[in-house]
């Protein structure tokens, strides 16, 4: 099953929203086919597992290993359950069960009624954690919400303003990191002051993947059509109550009313939620990712903390009841990850 694991990590940027799987099949305590999902849409790793076989004369006496419970549906792949009946597997051992309607037992039970020996619940923790993000979006119907941000030493955002030049705390080799957290999710969210102040891409330039949705707050449509954001580079969304004519030509992003005198984050989660975005990653500003804690929507953070104090300036948000579940050293930088589930 950690073999199953390892495997399943490399489709980490390829297969959301589905989820990551790895599959090996053993015969006489030896592997003797292995695979994981590699793309959405392409074969499950069940699938690439069988066709790795070179002997499959050894199938009726082999046990197939999976990290998530074979699907039973036919979705743009047939059923992975009923492959595993006729190829003729007699054993069949799944980290964890599917929380997906469509499956969610389903397949365990097909593959039971066909006689084959199902045990359950190997390296459960580990197989549930791998797909924290499917299982969060599937359970709680939103998407899995990081908040990131950067802060000095002593709990600051920015310093105080001198000049016009801004004080980053990341560096490059940080940012590589920021990328990679960036590919692992299907949307970034900023509010429109850092939209505005610090004009960012919000793309995969460190990092290879998809480029992740951009989402931006700009009630009053008042963001430029010159902004990074507009350049057509990743598929973007606006959301408002104005939409300027003259910005709306350019046709490189979406546009989505909202209704101001209500919550707006829960009209934004369940948007998301509809298009297909399992993962949304909030980098800011303060005041947006502040709000994403006070109505306790957010499931981990990535805190970077840097080497200096600003001694005064932008504080950072503030999560009550902290509890800093992992920390790193990443090149003289500390990384806080902090937790708000329990698998």
């Amino acid at each position: 099953m950690k073999r199953c694991l390892q495997l399943a990590r490399y489709g980490e940027t390829g297969v959301p929203p589905n989820p990551m799987v790895g599959a090996v099949i053993v015969c006489d305590e030896r592997i003797i086919g292995e695979g994981y999902h590699v793309h959405c849409g392409e074969g499950h790793a069940e699938v690439n597992a069988f066709a790795s076989v070179c002997h499959p004369e050894l199938l009726s006496r082999a046990c197939m290993y999976v990290s998530l419970e074979p699907c039973a549906h036919y979705g743009r792949t047939p059923p992975c359950a009923k492959l595993i009946i006729e190829k003729g597997i007699k054993n069949v051992v799944v980290g964890t069960v599917d929380p997906f309607a469509k499956v969610n037992g389903q397949g365990l039970r097909m593959l039971r009624e066909a006689g084959i020996n199902v045990r359950t619940g190997v390296l459960e923790k580990e197989c549930r954690l791998l797909n924290k993000r499917f299982i969060i979006s599937q359970t709680l119907d939103r998407p899995f919400i990081t908040l990131k941000w950067a802060q000095s030493t002593d709990g600051f955002l920015a310093p105080s303003i001198v000049g016009r030049t801004p004080i980053f705390v990341s560096t490059l080799e940080t940012l590589i990191r920021v990328h990679h957290l960036r590919a692992r999710h299907q949307a970034i969210l900023i509010g429109r002051r850092t939209a505005q102040l610090d004009n960012p891409s919000l793309t995969l330039r460190y990092w290879s993947g998809k480029q992740p949705l951009r989402v931006v707050f700009d009630r009053n449509g008042i963001l430029p059509g010159s902004l990074h954001i507009f350049d057509g580079k990743a598929p973007t969304l606006i959301i408002g109550e104005t939409d300027p004519e003259k910005r709306h030509r350019l046709g490189t992003y979406d546009f989505l009313p909202i209704d101001y005198s209500r919550s707006r984050l829960p009209q934004i989660l369940k948007e998301l939620k509809t298009r297909g975005v399992q993962s949304l990653l909030v980098e800011g500003g303060r005041q947006v990712l502040q709000s994403f804690i006070d109505q306790n929507l957010w499931d981990e953070t990535h805190i970077e903390v840097g080497r200096f104090d600003f001694h005064d300036g932008l504080s950072a948000p503030i999560i009550s009841s902290k509890i800093i579940n992992d920390s790193e050293s990443l090149f003289g930088h500390t990384i806080l990850h902090n937790q708000n589930y329990v698998f």
